[in-house]
């Protein structure tokens, strides 16, 4: 298996990297990491910039379809939607691309999605004391429609009670750059999905998406809110120790 690291966890929250491969080697999963990977090209793509989103996305082809792996797993549902449903449209025109994106597009694999149903695992035998909410992102929910892997895998989790919560289904207001461009809605969207969040009582809020929870969990910060933000990775890792990933504290 070949590993995919996006950015904001490469960049922001490496530690959930590692709880991926700590994770995935514990499940007896051999784990490659190409040094030479870099960007998906979402964020060039969402922007518009579809010569610069080819050229990111025509690296990722030449790094990862010399792996000699049957599965490229990566711990973010946007960015897997990217490189196994977008590269082909992206190269729509390039004939010899398309089909090279297409080849590698179908061995990428989100990372819950990959344990539940490759590995056919829905039980790590990890703990956690704590009442958590999970929060879907917009491309995990739409594009892959992999919402039950995740909810199956909280709910093995000893001590962990997982809890429903209004208008789950909404966007948490990111977005990439929707968030610059729309400072004021995006928080709006962001205070939204929070006010539920403490009306269902959840004590932690968890997403396969750090994109989201780097959002979600600055606008807890700026409301002072202790609510613990983790990576499902993170939930899952038996070395990780939970006792990071507080709101205002070290992660």
């Amino acid at each position: 298996m070949s590993l995919f690291i996006p950015c904001y966890v490469d960049v922001m929250y490496p530690e959930v990297g590692v709880s991926v491969v700590r994770v995935l080697r514990r499940l007896g999963v051999e784990v490659s990491y190409p040094a030479g990977q870099t960007c998906c090209g979402q964020p060039a793509f969402n922007s518009g910039y579809f010569d610069k989103a080819r050229g990111v996305a025509g690296h990722f082809l030449d790094v990862f379809e010399d792996e000699e792996s049957d599965y490229i797993v990566c711990p973010s549902g946007s960015c897997t939607a990217m490189a196994s449903h977008y590269y082909a449209m992206i190269f729509e025109d390039l004939p010899e691309k398309r089909e090279r994106a297409g080849a590698v597009g179908r061995r990428v694999r989100e990372f819950s999605d990959f344990i539940v149903n490759v590995l056919g695992v829905t039980d790590l035998g990890a703990t956690l004391d704590g009442r958590a909410v999970f929060h879907a992102g917009c491309h995990q929910r739409r594009e892959l429609g992999i919402l039950e892997e995740p909810r199956e895998l909280m709910q093995n989790v000893g001590g962990l009670e997982v809890l429903d919560w209004k208008n789950e289904e909404l966007c948490c207001g990111f977005g990439g750059t929707f968030a610059v461009k729309m400072p004021d809605v995006s928080a709006a969207m962001a205070d939204e999905k929070l006010a539920a969040l403490e009306e269902a009582g959840a004590d932690t809020l968890v997403s396969c998406d750090s994109s989201c929870l780097m959002h979600l969990g600055g606008r807890l910060g700026k409301l002072g809110r202790k609510t613990r933000v983790m990576h499902l990775a993170e939930v899952l890792d038996p070395g990780f120790g939970h006792a990071v990933g507080a709101v205002g504290e070290d992660a």
